[in-house]
């Protein structure tokens, strides 16, 4: 008897089971992202650099000045397709991250929300590694990408981050059960981007239509963040971060609901 039970070895609890998982998941994650393409890293930097000159070279073109609302024009620019970058990336990612993991859901530890879960922490981790390194060489090359208030900016970072989170466990359950879902989502992405305040300034939106872009709460984010980047700069009466954790919270409510309604449907397609 005592052998037998000095033979037994204690069973995990559910928590350590699922930190396992999800560690188990986001080094294989990490792998497959940064190395199993040998210009991952190169395209991760080069597609903002790309857009911000395209931007600045229109910009050049088209106005004069260097300035807008009160920020200079490349660390504007910087900021807004970041912070835009970020919510993109945790909802576009986790669009396909059921289907590509569909293999693992044969062990019974694993779940769906699992596979999206880490892949928009391991999408947040990279974007703000990339932000980091944005701002020092921004620093270097003598551009004022330094915040006035950084814990504003951190905190402004961690809600544009939680609501593509939302978005994200929202889309993967609704693009998995009704693929045109998807590709609704995929033809946003441009809307979104002019919409939200992004390559152009929310200030030059006519008077009249600006109040409609408040409904939009990417805008409340990308403006709550330039306010704290920036000491001069101005932009939109209105500006709510408790309207974005609204829509945060709210998104990552009803990404989790569906997650779990759906979870055994989601294993079986």
């Amino acid at each position: 008897m005592a052998q037998l039970s000095l033979s037994r070895r204690p069973s995990r609890g559910p928590w350590r089971v699922t930190r396992s998982v999800w560690f188990a998941m986001f080094m294989r994650e990490a792998i497959s992202r940064t190395m199993a393409d040998r210009m991952g890293w190169f395209w991760m930097l080069f597609e903002p650099l790309a857009i911000i000159a395209v931007m600045v070279s229109v910009r050049g073109l088209f106005l004069s000045g260097s300035e807008v609302a009160g920020a200079d024009h490349v660390p504007w620019l910087v900021v807004g397709l970041m912070g835009y970058g970020l919510f993109r990336e945790n909802m576009m990612r986790a669009l396909g991250a059921i289907e590509a993991n569909k293999g693992l859901f044969a062990y019974r530890q694993v779940k769906p929300v699992d596979t999206v879960l880490v892949r928009c922490f391991l999408e947040g981790a990279l974007k703000s590694f990339l932000f980091l390194l944005f701002i020092g060489i921004g620093t270097l090359l003598q551009f004022d990408l330094m915040p006035a208030r950084p814990l504003g900016v951190m905190l402004d970072w961690l809600s544009l981050w939680a609501l593509g989170w939302g978005a994200g466990l929202t889309v993967s359950v609704l693009g998995d059960l009704v693929p045109e879902v998807g590709r609704v989502v995929r033809i946003l992405n441009l809307p979104l981007l002019l919409l939200s305040g992004v390559i152009l300034p929310v200030m030059y939106i006519p008077y009249p239509y600006r109040e409609y872009l408040l409904y939009n709460p990417i805008v409340h984010g990308l403006e709550s963040m330039r306010l704290s980047f920036f000491d001069g700069y101005h932009t939109l009466d209105g500006i709510d971060m408790t309207y974005l954790w609204f829509w945060a919270l709210s998104l990552i409510a009803l990404g989790l609901i569906l997650h779990l309604r759906f979870a055994a449907k989601l294993k079986a397609e």
